[in-house]
């Protein structure tokens, strides 16, 4: 299985090289060329394994063939929709003329830029219904979209075209999926890795690194293997890091995802994710548009906000949305803590992520959990929103742990960050508050020196959070009354007990280490005085000079 991993790499990569040869390295259309490309491949794959295995006699000749894609062709097609029935409601339908081996085969027609094209808005039409993602206004936005028109030379097209199907057909993912081998997490972060950073604008997906989201899942979710019909929800989803780590604790098959992110560019990359992940069930719950002023997922009257089982967020934490402000604003009883002013000046430094904080909260079931990202300076806040929002969820008991992450752990921002948990169902009589802060192993990525969790130190966090386990100058666990008593503060360091060592010794000893301090501070005296002639003598000889 090594091998398909590696293949699979290799296909990213020589995609990417293909973008470069033809002029979009580094262009701002790469990423949906890289991505929907692979999708494609994924999907096409994906198909031949589904069909093949239907317990069918209709299926029995793909099975048999050698090459299963010209026996689908020569199927008549009421046998071929009577094969297409027995697929899953959430499987992609293909016809002969969508397969990868099909645009092969006519690669060599003028205008197979046309073709190309053509066969990739063909598919996303006639699977709209299930593989698509939407608008806060109810738009739909299809699987997939023409490519060759970002060549700008149209007479490159037809050989871009080609060059891009060549190296979809040098291998198949058909033994992972037999062999059900789950790298295809692994595989997303290789292939957005380089589209997945703060050069996205203002609303740059703030990717969160795979430890912490298994961090906020398993604390979250725990091991109770009887949960079904679970609905989890992101309100500031971006590419669905967090997601996918609760989908994989809980179990694809008995969760429902809800995401929304007024990000383009994320709602793209959420499709992918969501689809690599078993979990494309959920596409039509990936909503592309603003959360604060336009939340897409309420009750059935529309009058309130809907409510989840378990909620997970990474907002972006300073950002300029004067825009909408005020709007954002006139939802008083959804943002009881008040929206931060518009400032006269950096009006990029506007704390966006304390209306996610009063959004997670009020979307939050009556036993339901959620975690959210801040950064670290808001656990210890003592005015404004901030401290009116530590407050309230001290004294309501919402908040039931704390956990401060290591510095340079997050690729998009240096801020020292923190993960806060909530239970809304308000039984906890204590909270677990933690300083991981000087966990992790530093590491180079680029230019940049970063930090991550190893698997031994996830282990450490997860089983000391759980246990509720005081560990000295790592973990403490308190009431509320002594939060309260604190000043509201959520900082594990400001808890720990101060120890001083006492150390027995004779008289003899003591006058023996009085002497070698006084020796020592002689000698320091005597350096500190010849250093001082020193720099008095260079001075008189500059000003002689």
């Amino acid at each position: 299985m090594n091998d398909i991993k590696q293949q699979t790499l290799q296909l990213i990569d020589d995609l990417k090289a293909t973008c470069k040869t033809y002029g979009l390295g580094n262009d701002g259309n790469e990423y949906k060329i890289i991505t929907q490309v692979f999708l494609y491949k994924f999907l096409n794959d994906k198909f031949a394994y589904e069909i093949k295995k239907l317990k069918t006699p209709l299926a029995e000749p793909l099975r048999q063939a050698e090459h299963w894609e010209l026996a689908y062709e020569k199927m008549q097609d009421k046998d071929r929709l009577k094969l297409l029935v027995h697929l899953s409601a959430d499987s992609l339908r293909l016809e002969p003329q969508h397969l990868i081996k099909n645009l092969w085969n006519n690669q060599n027609k003028g205008d197979f830029d046309v073709i190309f094209d053509s066969t990739m808005m063909d598919i996303a039409q006639k699977n709209i219904d299930i593989f698509s993602t939407h608008t806060t206004e109810d738009t739909k936005i299809p699987l997939f979209e023409p490519l060759t028109n970002y060549v700008t030379d149209s007479a490159k097209r037809c050989d871009f075209a080609r060059a891009l199907v060549g190296r979809l057909v040098k291998f198949s993912f058909e033994n992972a999926f037999e062999q059900h081998y789950d790298f295809f997490a692994v595989v997303f972060e290789y292939l957005i890795k380089d589209y997945n950073t703060d050069s996205g604008g203002k609303y740059a997906e703030y990717y969160t690194p795979h430890a912490i989201a298994v961090i906020m899942a398993r604390l979250l979710v725990g091991d109770d293997p009887n949960l079904h019909s679970i609905e989890c929800y992101d309100p500031s989803a971006g590419t669905g890091t967090l997601l996918m780590a609760l989908a994989h604790q809980i179990g694809e098959d008995r969760c429902t995802i809800f995401a929304q992110d007024i990000s383009q560019r994320s709602n793209k990359l959420l499709k992918l994710n969501l689809i690599l992940n078993n979990l494309s069930h959920s596409l039509d719950k990936a909503v592309q548009g603003d959360t604060l002023t336009d939340p897409y997922f309420r009750t059935d009257d529309g009058n309130m906000l809907r409510t989840f089982d378990y909620i997970v967020s990474n907002p972006p934490f300073k950002m300029d949305f004067s825009d909408t402000r005020n709007t954002i604003a006139s939802y008083s009883s959804r943002f009881w803590a008040g929206v931060p002013n518009v400032p006269a000046k950096k009006k990029d430094q506007m704390a966006i992520y304390t209306c996610f904080i009063q959004h997670l909260i009020n979307s939050l079931k009556a036993n339901g959990k959620g975690a959210i990202v801040v950064p670290t300076g808001f656990i210890t806040s003592k005015t404004g929103i901030e401290s009116k929002i530590l407050k309230k969820i001290v004294e309501d008991k919402i908040v039931y742990g704390c956990i401060s992450m290591p510095p340079n752990v997050f690729a998009t921002t240096r801020t020292n960050v923190s993960v806060l948990f909530f239970d809304n169902s308000r039984k906890n009589d204590k909270v677990v508050l933690i300083d991981a802060s000087k966990l992790g192993e530093e590491y180079k990525e680029g230019n940049n020196q970063k930090r991550r969790l190893t698997q031994e130190e996830i282990e450490q966090i997860v089983s000391t959070f759980r246990e509720k386990k005081v560990v000295d100058d790592f973990s403490v666990c308190v009431s509320y009354d002594e939060i309260i008593q604190k000043g509201y503060s959520l900082s594990a360091g400001q808890y720990f007990a101060i120890r001083i060592e006492y150390e027995d010794i004779t008289q003899e000893e003591f006058e023996q280490k009085i002497s070698e301090y006084k020796m020592s501070l002689s000698s320091l005296f005597e350096q500190s005085n010849q250093l001082g002639k020193e720099v008095l003598k260079s001075f008189n000889k500059l000003e002689f000079e």
